[in-house]
């Protein structure tokens, strides 16, 4: 990990990094000469996001549930670097799998929330404000959303939720930030394989019930897809990108 200030490097602040698509994101963009901001809960996976990773970066504990945490994280940033150029909001949970509306407890659903949908909205207001009063002036904001922004899976009704939120969530920023150069784009991601999604290998539960393993694909198809929506100018917007594996059963009747 190289520490040294660099102000000509873009910056980048990467929540969820400690595993799966966070981390897979945070290596492709320091490998492409960004300096990252490792944002998660815990420092041992952080740690282990440093220890894979070529060129400029710093771990950060924040949970994106806490105002106060978030705060403390774009102060690190802003106190590092001095600007910000990038906010990849990735930090998401699932929730209990296989649990049916009815019999979803009141604290799950309050997780998931917390975490998907407020956690987002804290960091890409942190964000935003940076962005905006920074010289030269904006940046991008992308959204981890996920094909369940479109379509649910059984019994997912809190992660559903949060997800269709977040189309939400990124088309006002996207239009609040259009005077000050603020771009804010979304990524749906379906079948990345990852710790999360392990469980779709053996089998998940379908539309009409049956349990089937599904395809997958490497979760470096969706960095590279990431970097791509990162390095735009900012003239530019990916508004929406899906990415998914081909085979998933998310195109046609369920």
């Amino acid at each position: 990990m190289n520490t040294s200030l660099n102000t000509s490097r873009k910056t980048a602040v990467v929540t969820g990094a400690g595993s799966g698509i966070g981390r897979s994101v945070a290596r492709i963009l320091a490998d492409a000469g960004w300096s990252v901001a490792l944002a998660g809960r815990r420092m041992e996976k952080l740690a282990g996001t440093v220890a894979l990773t070529e060129g400029e970066t710093i771990p950060v504990v924040a949970d994106v549930t806490s105002p106060d945490e978030v705060g403390a994280l774009f102060g690190a940033v802003r106190e590092r670097w001095g600007r910000l150029d990038l906010l990849f909001n990735n930090a998401g949970i699932s929730g209990p799998g296989g649990v049916p509306v009815e019999d979803l407890p009141y604290e799950a659903w309050r997780q998931v929330v917390d975490t998907n949908l407020t956690g987002s909205f804290l960091c890409a207001q942190a964000a935003f404000r940076l962005m905006k009063e920074q010289d030269p002036q904006g940046g991008r904001i992308i959204n981890n959303g996920s094909v369940s922004a479109h379509a649910p899976r059984p019994d997912s009704i809190a992660y559903t939720a949060t997800k269709h939120a977040l189309t939400g969530l990124t088309k006002s920023l996207s239009l609040d930030g259009r005077p000050y150069r603020i771009a804010c784009g979304q990524i749906d991601i379906g079948n990345a394989a990852t710790e999360m999604t392990e469980r779709m290998r053996s089998g998940i539960k379908q539309a009409n019930g049956e349990l089937l393993a599904e395809p997958m694909m490497d979760v470096a198809d969706v960095a590279r897809t990431v970097l791509h929506m990162a390095e735009l100018p900012l003239e530019a917007n990916v508004q929406f990108a899906t990415v998914l594996a081909t085979s998933m059963p998310y195109v046609g009747r369920g």
